[in-house]
């Protein structure tokens, strides 16, 4: 692949990424009201999308042999309870993920 090639894609990549950034503010101006579907999506997708991401991660937990999931159920338990306490997604989700790593690495 030639320098040029890869600046192309480069610059193709980047104009697509930021069309798709300024897009919305293009179709919601700010003289329009915002359609009542969009305010819906708005709010029913990221709990959907969370919902989504919980499953996929614990899909292949293996509850039949030992350490029967354990792992898995105390970092998902540490990630609700701390973020029912601090209400900080990114410290939740961080603390989650390095209770798991620790718990596989040296307990199980």
């Amino acid at each position: 692949m030639s320098l040029g090639h890869s600046a192309a894609l480069v610059a193709v990549m980047a104009a697509v990424t930021i069309l798709l950034r300024f897009l919305p503010f293009l179709i919601f101006r700010a003289d329009r009201p915002i359609p009542a579907y969009v305010v819906y999506l708005g709010h029913v997708l990221p709990p959907a999308i969370i919902g989504m991401l919980v499953i996929y991660c614990l899909k292949d937990t293996a509850v039949t042999a030992a350490p029967y999931g354990l792992p898995e159920l105390v970092a998902a338990l540490s990630v609700v309870a701390l973020q029912v306490w601090k209400r900080n997604s990114l410290l939740s989700i961080l603390s989650g993920t390095v209770i798991y790593m620790l718990l596989v690495q040296l307990v199980f």
